[in-house]
C-alpha cells in the first residue's frame, strides 16, 4: 500500500495534536492546569513534573531526532502512571498515543497514580495486582522485567539513531582505494545532508535487506510504502564528498550474483547469445564459482531472439525487486553536481571544462614488466598494494596503483617498463553508459554530458533518450513508449523532458576497479543516504596481527 506525502503530513499532525490534547486531561488529573499542554517548551517541563522525572531529560528532548525516542519514552511512562503494566497495553498505547493518551486523560475510569503508588510489574501478569500495604507501595520489577524494559528502550533508541543520525558501515571492496580501504569501518552522518524518513517501515531491525542466518529471505515486507521525504540537513552535497547512497541499479537483484548489476548481467547474456561462437569458451562468476557460457547454450539453445538474454537470466536465477531504501549501500566520491558538465579524457576527469580535483591516493591500473622477478609479497605489503587488485604473471604484474606507489616502483631495478592501461578514444565499452555504440565511450574517455538538475529541460531524440531513459522511466516513474522514431511520455508525443529531481555523478577513487556512474549512470537525490564522517577502525585483511593488521594511521581520521 502506497501512502502519499500529504497523508503522511496529516497523520503526523493528528498524532501530535491528539497526544497533546490528551495531555490536557493528564495534566488536570495530576493537579496542573490543562492549558499548559499547549504552551511550547513549558508543556514539556510540566510533563516531566507529571512523570516525576529529572529535568536533565530536557537536554535529550531538544536534540533533533533523539527527541523522537524521548517523546516515545515519555508517552510510555505516562501510560505507566495510570497503572498499566502489560506490554499488550504499553506498546500499542505508545505507538497510537494520539488515541490512547486522550482516553487516559479524559476517561473517568482511569486513575492517575504517583510513582510511589504504582502497582507492581511482573512478566505475564495482565491484571494489575496492587500492594495491600500502602506504606510498602513501590515499583516492584522482576529481573526479567528489568531486562526486557532495558532491551526495548535500547532497541528503539538504537533504531532511531541508526535511521536518523548516523550508521556504521564496512568497506567490502577496493573501489575507493587508497582513500578508503578494504577493512575500513566508517561512521556515516545522516544529519549532514538530512536523514531520509524510512520508506519501508515494516522491517526486521538492524539489518538491511536480508534476514540473519538466511541466504535470500527478505528482512522486510512492503505492505506499507511511505513516500520519499528528507529532513533538513546541516549542509548540501559538495563536489568530492565521499557519499553513501542506495545503489541505483539495485531495484532488481540476481540473488546468486548480488555484487553485479542485474542490467549488466542481462546485457552480457544478450551479447553471449548474439555471439555464441565468441562466448562459447568464456566464463562468468555465479555464487563464487566459474561457469561457462557454453553450458547455457546447451541448456537453452544457441538460437537468438531479441530479449533472450533477459529470459535466460529469469529462468536461470532467483530474481527479486527491492525498494529504494533496501537497495545495497554504495560509497563513492561525488565528482559532479546537478547542472555540471562532465567529461573524461584519457582517464583525466574534467568538470565544467576544468581539470577536476585528483584525490591524493587515486589509483589507475598498470602492467609492470620485469626482468624475471616481479613484486614480491613483502614489497606489496610495504607499499600497501591491495592483493585483490594485483595479479602476478610470467614476465609482468598487473596492479592498481596510486601515484605515490607508482613513483616508488619506478625506482625498482627489477621493473623494466611500466605500461598504463588506459582505454583509447573510440574504443567502445558495451557496459559503459549509455550502452550505445554510436557514442563510442569507455571508462577512460567519456562524455561530455550535463548532470540533470531539477527544473532543467533537455531535448529528446533517439540518441539523447538513451542517456536519460532510466531517469525518465524508472526514477521519475513515467510511462514511455517508442514508436516509429517518436517518443511518447505518458501517452503524449514529446521532443523534450523536464527533470523532477536533482542527480549526482559518483566515481570510485580506484578508477579502473570501480563500478560507478560510468557504468550505471546518475544517482537520484532520493537515493542519497549520508556523508562519510570518519574511519573509526581499519583492519588490513592481508596482514596478520603482528604485521600491522590495525591501520592506526587511518583511525579517527576525517575522510578527504
Amino acid at each position: 500500500m502506497k501512502v502519499s506525502l500529504s497523508f503522511l503530513v496529516v497523520y503526523t499532525l493528528i498524532c501530535f495534536l491528539g497526544t497533546f490534547i490528551g495531555l490536557i486531561g493528564v495534566f488536570k488529573k495530576a493537579g496542573y492546569k490543562g492549558w499548559y499542554a499547549f504552551v511550547p517548551v513549558y508543556n514539556i517541563y510540566i510533563w516531566l513534573k507529571v512523570l516525576q522525572r529529572p529535568m536533565w531529560w530536557f537536554v535529550f528532548i531538544v536534540i533533533p531526532y533523539l527527541s523522537i525516542f524521548m517523546l516515545m519514552l515519555m508517552t510510555w511512562k505516562t501510560i505507566r502512571m495510570y497503572g498499566k503494566t502489560s506490554y499488550l497495553v504499553l506498546i500499542p498505547g505508545t505507538f497510537f498515543s494520539f488515541v490512547y493518551i486522550p482516553y487516559l486523560g479524559f476517561s473517568r475510569k482511569e486513575k492517575y497514580y504517583q510513582r510511589s503508588e504504582l502497582p507492581s510489574m511482573r512478566i505475564g501478569v495482565l491484571k494489575t495486582e496492587y500492594l495491600k500495604n500502602k506504606k510498602e507501595q513501590h515499583i516492584e520489577k522482576t529481573k526479567a522485567r528489568e531486562w526486557i524494559d532495558a532491551i526495548i528502550y535500547a532497541v528503539v533508541a538504537a533504531y532511531i539513531i541508526r535511521a536518523f543520525m548516523f550508521e556504521l558501515y564496512k568497506i567490502p571492496t577496493s573501489s575507493m582505494e587508497g582513500t578508503l580501504m578494504v577493512g575500513d569501518y566508517l561512521a556515516v552522518s545522516k544529519t549532514a545532508y538530512g536523514p531520509k524518513f524510512p520508506q519501508t517501515i515494516i522491517a526486521f531491525p538492524f539489518v538491511h535487506h536480508t534476514l540473519p542466518l538466511t541466504k535470500y529471505t527478505k528482512s522486510y515486507v512492503e505492505w506499507i510504502k511511505l513516500p520519499f521525504y528528507r529532513f533538513p540537513g546541516s549542509t548540501s552535497i559538495k563536489r568530492n564528498d565521499a557519499v553513501v547512497f542506495n545503489y541505483p541499479d539495485g531495484d532488481t537483484v540476481i540473488m546468486q550474483r548480488q555484487n553485479e548489476s542485474y542490467y549488466g548481467v542481462v546485457r552480457a547474456m544478450e551479447r553471449a547469445f548474439q555471439n555464441p561462437n565468441e562466448y562459447a569458451y568464456k566464463y562468468y562468476m555465479s555464487e563464487g564459482a566459474l561457469c561457462r557460457y557454453d553450458d547455457l547454450f546447451r541448456k537453452y539453445g544457441a538460437d537468438y531472439y531479441i530479449g533472450k538474454g533477459r529470459d535466460v537470466v529469469w529462468k536461470e536465477y532467483n530474481v527479486k525487486a527491492r525498494p529504494v531504501d533496501k537497495r545495497e549501500n554504495y560509497i563513492k566520491r561525488c565528482v559532479a553536481l546537478p547542472g555540471d558538465k562532465l567529461e573524461i579524457k584519457n582517464a583525466v576527469l574534467f568538470i565544467n571544462d576544468q581539470a577536476a580535483y585528483v584525490p591524493e591516493n587515486m589509483q589507475l591500473s598498470y602492467l609492470l614488466y620485469n626482468n624475471g622477478a616481479g613484486l614480491n609479497p613483502n614489497i606489496r605489503k610495504k607499499l600497501n598494494i591491495n592483493e585483490e587488485d594485483f595479479q602476478s604473471n610470467p614476465g609482468f604484474d598487473f596492479a592498481c596503483l596510486s601515484q605515490n606507489q607508482l613513483n616508488q616502483i619506478k625506482t625498482f631495478r627489477n621493473i623494466s617498463y611500466i605500461f598504463p592501461l588506459i582505454d583509447s578514444v573510440g574504443k567502445w565499452d558495451p557496459d559503459v553508459l549509455p550502452y550505445d555504440k554510436r557514442y563510442g565511450w569507455n571508462k577512460d574517455n567519456f562524455g561530455p554530458i550535463v548532470i540533470p538538475k531539477a527544473g532543467t529541460t533537455v531535448s529528446l531524440n533517439d540518441s539523447s533518450f538513451k542517456l536519460y531513459e532510466r531517469i525518465i522511466c524508472v526514477y521519475e516513474n513515467n510511462d514511455v513508449k517508442l514508436s516509429d522514431g517518436k517518443i511518447y511520455i505518458n501517452g503524449k508525443e514529446t521532443l523534450s523532458y523536464t527533470f523532477q529531481m536533482n542527480y549526482y555523478w559518483m566515481m570510485g577513487d580506484n578508477r579502473h576497479n570501480s563500478l560507478d556512474s560510468r557504468f550505471w549512470g546518475f544517482v537520484p537525490e532520493d537515493h542519497v543516504v549520508g556523508k562519510t564522517a570518519f574511519v573509526w577502525l581499519s583492519l588490513d585483511k592481508f596482514k596478520d596481527w603482528g604485521e600491522g593488521k590495525i591501520r592506526w594511521r587511518k583511525m579517527f581520521r576525517k575522510i578527504n
